[in-house]
Protein backbone atom coordinates (compact mmCIF):
# COMPACT_ATOMS: atom_id res chain seq x y z
CA UNK A 1 0.00 0.00 0.00
CA UNK A 2 1.38 3.11 -1.37
CA UNK A 3 2.18 5.96 2.23
CA UNK A 4 -0.51 8.79 2.16
CA UNK A 5 0.36 12.05 1.27
CA UNK A 6 0.90 14.60 4.19
CA UNK A 7 1.11 18.12 3.28
CA UNK A 8 2.97 20.55 6.29
CA UNK A 9 3.60 24.58 6.54
CA UNK A 10 7.09 25.26 6.41
CA UNK A 11 8.24 27.13 9.88
CA UNK A 12 11.75 26.64 10.68
CA UNK A 13 14.72 27.26 9.07
CA UNK A 14 15.85 23.84 8.70
CA UNK A 15 12.16 23.54 6.63
CA UNK A 16 12.87 26.15 4.67
CA UNK A 17 16.56 25.00 3.79
CA UNK A 18 14.63 21.47 2.70
CA UNK A 19 12.17 23.38 0.85
CA UNK A 20 14.74 25.74 -1.45
CA UNK A 21 17.09 21.91 -1.57
CA UNK A 22 14.10 19.89 -3.03
CA UNK A 23 14.26 21.24 -6.77
CA UNK A 24 17.56 19.33 -7.30
CA UNK A 25 16.13 16.18 -6.36
CA UNK A 26 13.23 16.86 -9.53
CA UNK A 27 15.64 18.13 -11.64
CA UNK A 28 18.23 15.40 -11.01
CA UNK A 29 19.83 14.93 -14.59
CA UNK A 30 17.79 17.38 -16.78
CA UNK A 31 20.68 19.03 -18.85
CA UNK A 32 18.39 22.07 -19.08
CA UNK A 33 17.85 22.89 -15.67
CA UNK A 34 19.48 25.90 -14.24
CA UNK A 35 20.33 25.49 -10.26
CA UNK A 36 19.66 28.87 -8.63
CA UNK A 37 21.54 30.21 -5.92
CA UNK A 38 20.92 28.21 -2.68
CA UNK A 39 21.65 31.18 -0.20
CA UNK A 40 19.77 33.72 -2.53
CA UNK A 41 16.46 31.51 -2.87
CA UNK A 42 16.26 31.02 0.94
CA UNK A 43 16.69 34.98 1.14
CA UNK A 44 13.93 35.23 -1.53
CA UNK A 45 11.79 33.39 0.92
CA UNK A 46 12.82 35.21 3.85
CA UNK A 47 10.64 37.93 5.25
CA UNK A 48 13.23 39.78 6.79
CA UNK A 49 14.95 39.99 3.61
CA UNK A 50 12.59 39.95 0.97
CA UNK A 51 10.72 43.42 1.23
CA UNK A 52 7.94 42.25 -0.88
CA UNK A 53 6.37 40.58 2.35
CA UNK A 54 5.77 44.03 3.75
CA UNK A 55 2.66 43.50 1.47
CA UNK A 56 2.04 40.27 1.46
CA UNK A 57 2.07 37.29 3.23
CA UNK A 58 2.98 34.27 2.03
CA UNK A 59 2.66 30.21 3.13
CA UNK A 60 5.04 27.36 2.40
CA UNK A 61 3.94 24.06 2.47
CA UNK A 62 5.81 21.14 1.78
CA UNK A 63 4.26 16.99 0.99
CA UNK A 64 5.66 14.32 2.41
CA UNK A 65 5.30 10.62 1.81
CA UNK A 66 6.89 8.72 4.81
CA UNK A 67 8.34 11.88 6.13
CA UNK A 68 10.44 12.61 2.52
CA UNK A 69 9.44 15.88 0.57
CA UNK A 70 7.78 14.68 -2.39
CA UNK A 71 6.20 18.45 -4.14
CA UNK A 72 6.48 22.05 -2.32
CA UNK A 73 4.34 25.20 -2.83
CA UNK A 74 3.78 28.51 -2.31
CA UNK A 75 0.25 30.21 -1.20
CA UNK A 76 0.60 33.89 -1.69
CA UNK A 77 -2.35 36.54 -0.44
CA UNK A 78 -0.91 40.20 -2.30
CA UNK A 79 -3.08 43.19 -0.40
CA UNK A 80 -1.14 45.33 -2.93
CA UNK A 81 -2.86 43.49 -5.98
CA UNK A 82 -5.91 43.79 -4.39
CA UNK A 83 -5.88 47.05 -3.42
CA UNK A 84 -4.91 47.88 -7.09
CA UNK A 85 -6.94 45.49 -9.08
CA UNK A 86 -9.36 45.34 -7.02
CA UNK A 87 -10.48 41.62 -7.64
CA UNK A 88 -9.94 38.96 -4.88
CA UNK A 89 -6.91 37.08 -6.30
CA UNK A 90 -4.59 35.00 -4.30
CA UNK A 91 -1.49 33.36 -6.07
CA UNK A 92 0.52 30.06 -6.15
CA UNK A 93 4.62 29.79 -6.81
CA UNK A 94 7.01 27.41 -5.94
CA UNK A 95 5.61 24.04 -7.46
CA UNK A 96 7.87 21.39 -7.43
CA UNK A 97 7.05 17.76 -7.63
CA UNK A 98 8.22 14.79 -8.44
CA UNK A 99 5.70 12.44 -10.98
CA UNK A 100 3.30 12.21 -8.52
CA UNK A 101 -0.28 13.84 -9.03
CA UNK A 102 -1.29 12.80 -5.81
CA UNK A 103 0.93 14.94 -4.40
CA UNK A 104 0.44 17.79 -6.94
CA UNK A 105 -3.01 17.78 -5.97
CA UNK A 106 -2.47 17.62 -2.61
CA UNK A 107 -0.45 20.71 -2.79
CA UNK A 108 -2.66 22.69 -4.94
CA UNK A 109 -5.31 21.90 -2.38
CA UNK A 110 -3.49 23.15 0.65
CA UNK A 111 -2.98 26.75 -1.56
CA UNK A 112 -6.15 27.25 -1.95
CA UNK A 113 -7.39 25.95 1.10
CA UNK A 114 -5.64 28.75 2.21
CA UNK A 115 -6.32 31.12 0.34
CA UNK A 116 -9.70 30.19 0.78
CA UNK A 117 -9.70 30.98 4.22
CA UNK A 118 -8.52 34.35 4.12
CA UNK A 119 -11.50 35.05 2.05
CA UNK A 120 -9.83 34.90 -1.58
CA UNK A 121 -12.01 33.46 -4.29
CA UNK A 122 -9.40 32.94 -7.13
CA UNK A 123 -6.15 31.32 -7.11
CA UNK A 124 -3.61 32.46 -10.03
CA UNK A 125 -0.13 31.02 -11.34
CA UNK A 126 2.30 30.18 -10.97
CA UNK A 127 3.93 33.30 -9.74
CA UNK A 128 6.98 33.72 -7.82
CA UNK A 129 6.83 35.72 -5.55
CA UNK A 130 4.41 38.57 -7.65
CA UNK A 131 4.22 40.15 -10.69
CA UNK A 132 7.33 41.48 -11.40
CA UNK A 133 9.51 37.99 -10.50
CA UNK A 134 9.81 35.35 -12.41
CA UNK A 135 6.06 33.83 -13.64
CA UNK A 136 4.38 31.70 -15.59
CA UNK A 137 4.95 27.91 -16.58
CA UNK A 138 6.62 27.00 -19.22
CA UNK A 139 4.65 25.37 -22.18
CA UNK A 140 6.42 25.74 -25.24
CA UNK A 141 10.41 26.03 -25.15
CA UNK A 142 11.60 23.06 -23.16
CA UNK A 143 13.72 22.31 -25.58
CA UNK A 144 16.75 24.68 -24.03
CA UNK A 145 17.80 26.14 -20.74
CA UNK A 146 15.59 29.19 -20.15
CA UNK A 147 17.38 33.01 -19.13
CA UNK A 148 18.16 34.62 -16.28
CA UNK A 149 15.20 35.48 -14.62
CA UNK A 150 13.32 33.22 -16.50
CA UNK A 151 11.08 30.10 -15.58
CA UNK A 152 11.96 26.33 -16.36
CA UNK A 153 9.49 23.05 -15.73
CA UNK A 154 9.03 19.38 -16.12
CA UNK A 155 6.59 18.48 -18.99
CA UNK A 156 4.27 17.09 -16.89
CA UNK A 157 4.01 19.94 -14.82
CA UNK A 158 1.22 21.64 -17.43
CA UNK A 159 -1.01 18.27 -17.37
CA UNK A 160 -1.45 18.14 -13.44
CA UNK A 161 -2.07 21.78 -13.16
CA UNK A 162 -4.52 21.27 -15.60
CA UNK A 163 -6.29 17.84 -14.64
CA UNK A 164 -6.62 19.63 -11.31
CA UNK A 165 -9.07 22.34 -13.41
CA UNK A 166 -6.90 25.46 -13.93
CA UNK A 167 -7.78 27.88 -16.92
CA UNK A 168 -5.89 29.64 -18.77
CA UNK A 169 -5.56 33.36 -17.53
CA UNK A 170 -2.68 34.64 -19.64
CA UNK A 171 0.14 33.56 -22.05
CA UNK A 172 3.52 35.75 -21.82
CA UNK A 173 5.89 35.02 -24.78
CA UNK A 174 9.68 35.43 -24.86
CA UNK A 175 11.25 36.38 -28.32
CA UNK A 176 14.34 35.76 -29.50
CA UNK A 177 16.54 37.43 -31.77
CA UNK A 178 20.15 36.64 -33.76
CA UNK A 179 21.89 39.80 -33.45
CA UNK A 180 24.86 38.62 -35.01
CA UNK A 181 23.44 38.40 -38.27
CA UNK A 182 23.11 42.38 -38.16
CA UNK A 183 27.00 42.26 -38.83
CA UNK A 184 30.02 43.62 -37.50
CA UNK A 185 28.88 47.18 -37.66
CA UNK A 186 24.98 46.28 -37.35
CA UNK A 187 24.81 47.58 -40.77
CA UNK A 188 21.98 44.71 -41.03
CA UNK A 189 19.42 46.49 -38.82
CA UNK A 190 16.24 46.21 -39.77
CA UNK A 191 15.92 49.17 -41.94
CA UNK A 192 12.62 50.06 -40.39
CA UNK A 193 14.73 49.63 -37.12
CA UNK A 194 16.94 52.42 -37.78
CA UNK A 195 14.91 54.52 -39.68
CA UNK A 196 12.72 55.00 -36.43
CA UNK A 197 15.60 55.83 -34.44
CA UNK A 198 16.49 58.53 -36.57
CA UNK A 199 13.46 60.08 -36.55
CA UNK A 200 13.82 59.58 -32.81
CA UNK A 201 16.24 62.02 -32.27
CA UNK A 202 15.78 64.63 -35.34
CA UNK A 203 11.94 64.92 -35.23
CA UNK A 204 11.16 64.66 -31.20
CA UNK A 205 14.76 65.75 -30.08
CA UNK A 206 15.38 62.22 -28.03
CA UNK A 207 19.04 61.30 -25.92
CA UNK A 208 19.77 58.02 -24.37
CA UNK A 209 22.55 57.80 -22.10
CA UNK A 210 23.64 55.36 -19.57
CA UNK A 211 22.62 54.77 -16.21
CA UNK A 212 25.35 55.63 -13.91
CA UNK A 213 25.51 53.19 -11.52
CA UNK A 214 27.85 54.81 -9.49
CA UNK A 215 25.24 57.27 -8.10
CA UNK A 216 22.63 54.80 -8.60
CA UNK A 217 20.34 56.03 -5.40
CA UNK A 218 19.78 59.09 -8.01
CA UNK A 219 18.97 57.59 -11.02
CA UNK A 220 16.06 55.16 -9.18
CA UNK A 221 14.74 58.68 -8.25
CA UNK A 222 14.46 58.63 -12.54
CA UNK A 223 13.79 55.13 -13.33
CA UNK A 224 10.62 54.98 -10.53
CA UNK A 225 7.94 57.26 -12.37
CA UNK A 226 8.67 55.82 -15.25
CA UNK A 227 8.47 52.12 -14.32
CA UNK A 228 5.45 53.02 -12.14
CA UNK A 229 3.57 54.49 -15.23
CA UNK A 230 4.79 52.37 -18.09
CA UNK A 231 3.46 49.39 -16.92
CA UNK A 232 0.41 51.00 -14.83
CA UNK A 233 -2.18 49.69 -17.50
CA UNK A 234 -0.43 46.38 -18.14
CA UNK A 235 -2.75 43.20 -17.15
CA UNK A 236 -1.65 41.78 -12.99
CA UNK A 237 0.88 45.11 -13.09
CA UNK A 238 1.15 46.07 -9.63
CA UNK A 239 3.06 49.08 -8.37
CA UNK A 240 6.17 48.46 -6.39
CA UNK A 241 7.24 50.29 -3.27
CA UNK A 242 10.54 52.10 -2.88
CA UNK A 243 12.17 49.14 -0.88
CA UNK A 244 11.15 47.01 -3.59
CA UNK A 245 12.83 49.40 -5.97
CA UNK A 246 15.75 49.47 -3.67
CA UNK A 247 15.96 45.25 -3.64
CA UNK A 248 15.48 45.65 -7.63
CA UNK A 249 18.35 48.17 -7.87
CA UNK A 250 21.15 46.64 -5.50
CA UNK A 251 20.81 42.90 -7.74
CA UNK A 252 20.75 45.35 -11.04
CA UNK A 253 23.72 46.85 -9.82
CA UNK A 254 25.70 43.33 -9.85
CA UNK A 255 24.16 41.51 -12.59
CA UNK A 256 22.65 44.63 -14.98
CA UNK A 257 25.46 45.10 -17.92
CA UNK A 258 26.34 48.37 -17.38
CA UNK A 259 27.05 49.36 -20.50
CA UNK A 260 23.14 48.50 -21.99
CA UNK A 261 20.97 50.17 -19.44
CA UNK A 262 19.54 53.81 -20.65
CA UNK A 263 17.35 56.19 -20.03
CA UNK A 264 15.78 58.18 -22.45
CA UNK A 265 14.95 62.18 -21.98
CA UNK A 266 13.10 64.31 -24.16
CA UNK A 267 13.78 68.43 -23.03
CA UNK A 268 15.98 66.59 -20.26
CA UNK A 269 12.88 65.06 -19.01
CA UNK A 270 13.11 61.31 -18.70
CA UNK A 271 10.90 59.17 -20.50
CA UNK A 272 12.16 55.95 -20.73
CA UNK A 273 14.22 53.05 -19.27
CA UNK A 274 15.85 50.40 -20.52
CA UNK A 275 18.10 47.39 -18.73
CA UNK A 276 20.03 44.19 -19.71
CA UNK A 277 21.23 41.73 -18.30
CA UNK A 278 24.01 39.12 -19.37
CA UNK A 279 22.45 35.26 -19.46
CA UNK A 280 24.10 34.67 -16.32
CA UNK A 281 21.97 31.08 -16.36
CA UNK A 282 25.02 30.05 -18.44
CA UNK A 283 27.59 30.28 -15.61
CA UNK A 284 25.16 29.27 -12.83
CA UNK A 285 24.40 25.46 -14.87
CA UNK A 286 27.99 24.82 -13.71
CA UNK A 287 27.68 25.98 -10.07
CA UNK A 288 25.03 23.20 -8.64
CA UNK A 289 23.86 25.94 -6.63
CA UNK A 290 26.71 27.26 -4.79
CA UNK A 291 29.60 30.06 -4.53
CA UNK A 292 31.49 28.29 -2.23
CA UNK A 293 34.06 26.49 -2.08
CA UNK A 294 35.07 26.26 -6.19
CA UNK A 295 31.33 27.94 -6.99
CA UNK A 296 32.52 31.32 -7.81
CA UNK A 297 35.90 29.92 -9.44
CA UNK A 298 33.75 28.27 -11.95
CA UNK A 299 31.12 31.40 -12.43
CA UNK A 300 34.16 33.73 -13.00
CA UNK A 301 35.56 31.27 -16.19
CA UNK A 302 32.14 30.33 -17.56
CA UNK A 303 31.20 34.12 -17.33
CA UNK A 304 33.73 35.07 -20.21
CA UNK A 305 31.45 32.71 -22.34
CA UNK A 306 28.14 33.91 -21.99
CA UNK A 307 27.41 34.95 -25.77
CA UNK A 308 23.36 35.76 -25.00
CA UNK A 309 21.64 38.90 -23.21
CA UNK A 310 18.02 39.47 -21.76
CA UNK A 311 16.26 42.94 -22.43
CA UNK A 312 14.78 42.62 -18.77
CA UNK A 313 12.99 46.43 -18.89
CA UNK A 314 11.93 48.47 -21.64
CA UNK A 315 9.52 50.64 -20.77
CA UNK A 316 8.45 54.37 -22.11
CA UNK A 317 5.81 56.70 -20.83
CA UNK A 318 2.57 56.26 -22.54
CA UNK A 319 2.20 59.89 -24.30
CA UNK A 320 6.03 58.99 -25.83
CA UNK A 321 5.48 55.78 -27.04
CA UNK A 322 5.24 56.81 -31.17
CA UNK A 323 8.62 58.34 -31.18
CA UNK A 324 10.86 55.85 -31.94
CA UNK A 325 12.61 55.83 -28.56
CA UNK A 326 12.14 51.99 -28.19
CA UNK A 327 13.76 51.58 -31.50
CA UNK A 328 16.34 54.02 -30.41
CA UNK A 329 16.90 51.94 -27.21
CA UNK A 330 16.98 48.49 -29.70
CA UNK A 331 19.95 50.42 -32.13
CA UNK A 332 21.91 51.33 -29.30
CA UNK A 333 21.90 48.10 -27.35
CA UNK A 334 22.63 45.87 -30.71
CA UNK A 335 25.71 48.19 -31.67
CA UNK A 336 26.84 47.73 -27.88
CA UNK A 337 25.98 43.94 -27.45
CA UNK A 338 27.67 43.43 -31.52
CA UNK A 339 30.95 45.40 -29.72
CA UNK A 340 31.05 42.93 -26.92
CA UNK A 341 30.23 39.98 -28.50
CA UNK A 342 26.86 38.68 -27.67
CA UNK A 343 25.39 36.46 -30.56
CA UNK A 344 21.61 36.54 -29.24
CA UNK A 345 19.11 38.76 -27.28
CA UNK A 346 15.78 37.01 -25.47
CA UNK A 347 13.07 40.10 -25.16
CA UNK A 348 10.87 38.88 -22.23
CA UNK A 349 8.52 38.55 -20.77
CA UNK A 350 5.93 39.72 -23.50
CA UNK A 351 2.12 39.37 -22.54
CA UNK A 352 0.45 38.05 -25.57
CA UNK A 353 -1.45 40.98 -26.43
CA UNK A 354 0.81 44.05 -25.53
CA UNK A 355 0.92 43.95 -29.84
CA UNK A 356 2.67 47.18 -29.92
CA UNK A 357 5.59 45.72 -28.18
CA UNK A 358 5.40 42.26 -30.03
CA UNK A 359 5.07 44.58 -33.88
CA UNK A 360 8.56 46.17 -32.51
CA UNK A 361 10.60 43.16 -31.51
CA UNK A 362 9.23 41.43 -34.60
CA UNK A 363 10.30 44.53 -36.52
CA UNK A 364 14.17 43.99 -35.45
CA UNK A 365 13.98 40.16 -36.08
CA UNK A 366 12.55 38.53 -32.58
CA UNK A 367 10.52 35.30 -33.21
CA UNK A 368 8.77 33.67 -30.30
CA UNK A 369 10.51 30.56 -28.94
CA UNK A 370 9.17 30.20 -25.80
CA UNK A 371 5.75 30.31 -24.45
CA UNK A 372 4.88 30.72 -20.30
CA UNK A 373 1.16 29.91 -19.02
CA UNK A 374 -0.45 31.93 -15.92
CA UNK A 375 -3.92 29.83 -14.93
CA UNK A 376 -6.74 30.78 -12.58
CA UNK A 377 -8.92 28.64 -10.45
CA UNK A 378 -11.62 28.92 -8.03
CA UNK A 379 -11.29 28.94 -4.65
CA UNK A 380 -14.56 27.38 -3.78
CA UNK A 381 -16.15 23.73 -4.68
CA UNK A 382 -14.22 20.44 -5.70
CA UNK A 383 -11.17 20.43 -8.20
CA UNK A 384 -11.35 18.33 -10.80
CA UNK A 385 -9.88 14.48 -11.18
Amino acid sequence: MTPSIVVEPISTAKELREFVLFPFEVYRGDPNWVPPLINDRIKHFDPHHNPFFEHATVQLFAARRSGRIVGTIAAIDDQAHKATWNESVGFWGALEVLPDYEAATALFDAARNWLAARGVDTMRGPLDLHINDEIGLLIEGRDSPPVVMMTYCPAYYQEYIERYGMTKAKDILAFKTAIYEFGPDVQGLPERLARFAKISTERYGVTIRKIDFGRLDAEMELVKPIHRAAWSKNWGAVPMTDAEYDYLANALKAIADHDMCYLAFIDDKPVGVFVVLPDYCQPLRHMNGRMLPLGWLKFLWHRRKIDGIRVLIMGVLEEHRLKGIEALFYKAACEEAVRKGYRWAEMSWILEDNYKVIRGIEGMGGEVYKRYRIYDVSTRGEHDD
